[in-house]
């Protein structure tokens, strides 16, 4: 038996726009994904979030699966434009409504609710003034969090600022796959200055009140390693990995944006005021990574910005999984003592850690998925295997809790352990689930 820590948080992990639907519901705002989604061709299928998982009116019914699965802990995110149809201004008590019965049904449940403030869908009245390219978008969020720390602050003790700002602002700004659809590097480097000056703010705002809980930030860390030992590879992979994983680590816990990446950028450097970095590093209790894949970088004149050809590895007998993505769990190891060694030695959580596999639902809309069940196993051992090695890691959530709406490639894939049925709606536990509740039974499985 491969056994966990005493004391090892175990929990699932949604957000907000992938499983609510209500997209209109009590006066809520709209968001730049409702804005996106609803525009031809962004999203395959056509599909949105208007409706997803329905989470807004079934939330009852969700608590009561993660009871019976045996979780501790839930990650959701707030929806900012249900709580501020404007994204300042206003407060809409029927959003924070919602939020508050949430919170409430889940702790009745016994179960920790851990709020995330932002998980992508920024209120489109914010988008239209700017949004997160608007230095003042910092100082929205912060007023935002205020409202929503002083409104459940004597409930919830377990908060994440922001989710993954690396996607915000290099997938939505720089890339445009994600909302708000917008293609500039340049815009790229400045939102992801501006998320993160945000996050020390609400971070500054929780320390600032009478909050008694704990406060975190969420960031998507991918394993790199360099093609080859040329000075050329291995130099890309510096690169890519200071822009992606390193910008964020660094500025967060040590005050300072990686030199050979901002020297490399040139031009395309945000702009950044006095003391903007020391807000930045505000002082956290704890970190959350959400890992997925691990990558094999090269040197390509050809590669863009980075001259870089990044291609993922997989370990052997993985094949791709239904996001494209390879499978390469002792990437969670390294990336994770690469934390605990160069960052910082605070708690960590794995917050997001899953699998898209091909579900065949029997008669009785039960799935065996023995490939994301070996995907958990093999991670969690990943996992354990990190704490064996001094990382400071003190839980695990699952992605996701339920299917849901997969982003631009709307319901095509499948992340969760629960099936949902998009035409029905109804939730039916998959064999990972119930794998997963054993886990957590044990706090720990056979190898």
């Amino acid at each position: 038996m491969l056994k966990f820590p005493d004391g090892f948080l175990w929990g699932a992990a949604t957000a907000s726009y992938q499983i609510e639907g209500a997209w209109q519901e009590d006066e809520k705002g709209a968001s730049i994904w409702d804005h996106y989604s609803h525009q031809p061709y962004r999203i395959l299928n056509n599909d949105t979030g208007d409706v997803a998982c329905d989470h807004y009116h079934r939330y009852i019914e969700d608590i009561a699966l993660m009871k019976s699965l045996g979780m501790q802990a839930y990650r959701f995110s707030i929806s900012w434009p249900r709580v501020l149809p404007s994204g300042s201004g206003p407060i809409n008590t029927k959003g924070l409504a919602f939020y508050d019965r949430l919170v409430d049904q889940l702790l009745e449940a016994g179960i920790m609710p851990c709020p995330t403030l932002y998980h992508w869908d920024l209120p489109q009245a914010l988008e239209d003034r700017g949004g997160w390219a608007n230095r003042d978008s910092a100082d929205w969020f912060a007023d935002y969090a205020r409202v929503i720390f002083n409104h459940l602050g004597d409930r919830v003790k377990f908060w994440f600022t922001l989710n993954e700002p690396f996607v915000s602002s290099f997938i939505g700004y720089g890339e445009g796959r994600h909302a708000p659809g917008l293609a500039d590097t340049s815009l790229a480097y400045q939102t992801a200055h501006h998320l993160l000056l945000a996050h020390g703010k609400a971070v500054q705002v929780f320390r600032s009140g009478s909050n008694p809980g704990k406060i975190g930030i969420v960031l998507n860390l991918s394993h790199y390693t360099p093609a080859s030992q040329s000075e050329a590879d291995q130099l890309t992979c510096q690169r890519v990995y200071e822009q992606n994983a390193g910008l964020f680590l660094s500025s967060v816990f040590k005050s300072a944006y990686p030199e050979y990446l901002f020297n490399w950028i040139g031009a395309h450097q945000p702009k950044i005021e006095t003391g903007d970095l020391e807000t930045i590093s505000a002082p956290l209790d704890f970190l959350g990574v959400n890992y997925y894949m691990s990558n094999k970088v090269s040197y390509d004149p050809h590669g863009t910005l980075m001259r870089a050809h990044v291609e993922q590895i997989s370990s052997p007998g993985w094949g791709k999984t239904d996001m494209g993505w390879d499978v390469h769990p002792s990437g969670l190891t390294a990336i994770l003592q690469d934390v605990s060694d160069n960052y910082t030695k605070l708690p960590i959580y794995i917050t997001e850690n899953g699998s898209a596999f091909p579900d065949d639902p029997d008669e009785n809309g039960f799935v065996k998925d023995p490939a994301r069940t070996n995907y958990l196993r093999v991670h969690l051992a990943a996992a354990h295997q990190a704490i064996g090695k001094g990382v400071n890691l003190k839980g695990y959530f699952v992605w996701s809790l339920l299917d849901n709406f997969e982003w631009a490639l709307g319901y095509a894939p499948r992340f969760g352990i629960i099936r949902v049925d998009y035409k029905t709606l109804k939730r039916t536990p998959k064999l990972s689930a119930l794998w997963y509740q054993k886990t957590i039974q044990n706090s720990g499985f056979e190898e």
